[in-house]
């Protein structure tokens, strides 16, 4: 792909952030260097039980925010207690990967959480034990493609961001290059 076709944050990894984990962690070789693999989007949709539309509002929620269609989940087993059956729409989610997940992966950062109230940084302990991070956000309408107005109803959104580090010291360092704005220690809130 040439140069100019490449998404802004995708130049940023190949002419910053490479380099300087290179130095930082003195890998051998470029190959070693971790780097983004995808990201997944997800929505737990509970309300789908009793509101056959939600599925449709936040399909087309997801869409706007993603760039492509989304999936529905289905529950795997049945649980009484929820009123779930086996094989019931619970949610649904997107995974993005190439030009995509680094245009999403812009937009997050740059766009979307700033529009968050209050924002402080995002939470550093979002972490797997290898390398991949979560991020949980509480509504759906920080992102631009999402016109208030039109919204029925405040969904969460989960995303995954899924990486080849091996451990999260590597991955956090790896987002933190990249632009994700992690808040310090002292103002993270439980």
């Amino acid at each position: 792909m040439p140069a100019a076709a490449r998404p802004r944050l995708k130049e940023r990894y190949l002419n910053e952030v490479v380099p300087a984990m290179m130095r930082e962690f003195s890998y051998a070789n470029v190959m070693q260097v971790p780097r983004i693999q995808k990201v997944v989007l997800n929505i737990g949709l509970g309300e789908a039980l009793q509101n056959a539309r939600a599925l449709d509002s936040a399909s087309g929620d997801l869409t706007a925010i993603a760039g492509q269609h989304p999936v529905i989940t289905r529950a795997k087993r049945s649980i009484a207690q929820f009123r779930v059956r086996a094989g019931m729409a619970i949610g649904m989610m997107v995974s993005l990967r190439q030009t995509r997940m680094w245009d999403f992966l812009d937009k997050l950062m740059n766009a979307a959480l700033p529009r968050i109230r209050d924002f402080r940084g995002v939470s550093p302990e979002g972490f797997d034990g290898r390398g991949n991070y979560n991020l949980g956000l509480t509504e759906q309408v920080v992102f631009p493609e999402i016109e208030y107005d039109k919204v029925d109803r405040i969904r969460g959104l989960q995303v995954t961001v899924v990486t080849t580090a091996r451990t999260d010291e590597e991955g956090k360092r790896l987002l933190e290059l990249l632009g994700m704005p992690f808040a310090r220690p002292e103002t993270v809130h439980r």
